[in-house]
């Protein structure tokens, strides 16, 4: 089955490349190619076909794009909402998880890995590419035990707070940080900041 795609991003180059590259994918199509939240709503109330994939780039000028997730999100919940960063532990990549994207590509990407993100989130609602195995989807999701301060770090590292703000926050030193950090990607497998929060959120030791 076909699967819908819709691209926000400024950068018309940027916009035009991802465009054709997606159009040449088997089972993909781009009905949304716009470069602005105007364009946006406008063609989501106009198109015949909605996407079932919104790209949307983190930086957008004028417009809160955190915001705009959730505003898309309330309005149209069947759409799975993706962040577009060039920038990875982007605190902007965060927000939007926050807000309700089920996953974040880099602008950066091979082909042949866009094309497999998109068929993840497409199959399964979610894509995670900072996971350490990408078999670890397949994988026992048993639980994972925290400690109550393994917690406390978790929702402190999905805020705009950066490693030494949190260590402030919980009265530590940076290196214990550096410790839950580490504690914390073990525990769940992964390899980055953003990758902890949207593990976090699909497994439902975060709320969005």
């Amino acid at each position: 089955m076909e699967c819908n795609i819709g691209i926000l991003d400024d950068q018309r180059l940027f916009l035009h490349a991802i465009s054709l590259l997606i159009q040449q994918f088997e089972d993909f199509n781009v009905v949304i190619a716009v470069e602005n939240s105007f364009d946006l709503y406008s063609k989501l109330k106009s198109s015949p076909s909605l996407p079932d994939i919104l790209l949307i780039d983190v930086v957008q000028p004028t417009i809160d794009v955190a915001s705009l997730v959730k505003e898309v999100k309330n309005s149209y919940p069947d759409i799975k909402l993706v962040a577009l960063s060039a920038h990875e532990d982007s605190d902007k990549v965060i927000k939007m998880v926050k807000a309700g994207c089920c996953a974040y590509l880099s602008k950066m990407m091979a082909a042949n890995e866009l094309k497999e993100a998109l068929e993840s989130i497409n199959s399964l609602g979610y894509y995670n590419n900072h996971l350490t195995s990408l078999s670890y989807h397949h994988m026992s999701t048993a639980e994972i035990v925290l400690t109550d301060r393994e917690r406390e770090f978790l929702n402190l590292a999905a805020s705009d707070f950066n490693y030494q703000e949190i260590a402030g926050k919980m009265f530590l030193s940076v290196k214990t940080i550096d410790g839950y950090r580490a504690s914390l990607f073990e525990k769940f497998n992964v390899k980055s900041r953003v990758g902890l929060i949207l593990e976090a959120i699909r497994r439902n030791y975060l709320e969005v």
